[in-house]
């Protein structure tokens, strides 16, 4: 595994500079849809709270270009996203898996969880703006949850 994915040059919980923030990956099939909407937007909203990161367990050449123009028309950066396989990513605290039946037993992790959003690729520009909001709100409920246990 690697451990140069730009999580930033800190790992640090803001609130206690001795704690580490947990790092979460979101991960998906293609890795070129979903996990980087979820990648993207976590990396925005939960900055300070988790470091993102996402990868595939077949993950495609090229992110998809919906998936792109759907973030950038959000504000959210997509700069360095990049479809990746699992051996890319550094070992996580938690697994967010998005649908498609993925079971990644070989990524180990203290806490997994299943959001199932619907695959909006190949659909229409509404499905991908339903699909940013559910993981947007997602991610919103998951930062409040590390929040509160901390």
């Amino acid at each position: 595994m690697h451990e140069a994915e730009p999580f930033g040059p800190e790992r640090s919980h803001p609130q206690t500079t001795s704690r580490p923030i947990p790092r979460v990956a979101f991960v998906c099939t293609h890795n070129s849809c979903r996990s980087q909407m979820a990648e993207a937007i976590a990396k925005q909203i939960a900055k300070g709270t988790f470091a993102a990161c996402s990868a595939g367990t077949h993950p495609r050449e090229h992110i998809n270009h919906q998936t792109l123009q759907t973030l950038a028309n959000h504000g959210y950066g997509t700069d360095g996203l990049r479809s990746k396989p699992l051996d890319d990513i550094p070992p996580v605290d938690w697994v967010v898996t998005m649908g498609c039946g993925v079971a990644c037993p070989a990524l180990p992790c203290a806490h997994r969880e299943d959001w199932g959003p619907e695959d909006p690729s190949g659909k229409d520009d509404s499905s991908f703006e339903t699909c940013l909001a559910l993981i947007e709100d997602r991610i919103a409920d998951l930062k409040k949850r590390m929040e509160a246990a901390l």
